[in-house]
């Protein structure tokens, strides 16, 4: 068995957690028996003082078929 690894970058207007979901659900649409993800890092675009994008970078871990 094979594991690949495809490093992505999550974004939200809301959440970390949210950019986080939306990478692995946007992967799901194209990658068939992702095993995990890694976070690898959280940054965030601030605005007068405000944050107003989070971004997250991840590692999906799939299976090769």
């Amino acid at each position: 068995m094979v594991v690949k690894v495809m490093d992505l970058v999550g974004e939200s207007t809301n959440s970390w957690d949210e950019a986080i979901k939306g990478a692995v659900q946007q992967a799901s649409k194209t990658i068939n028996n992702i095993t995990g993800v890694e976070v690898a890092n959280l940054t965030a675009g601030v605005r007068d003082g405000q944050i107003f994008e989070y971004k997250a970078n991840v590692r999906i871990a799939y299976k090769d078929s």
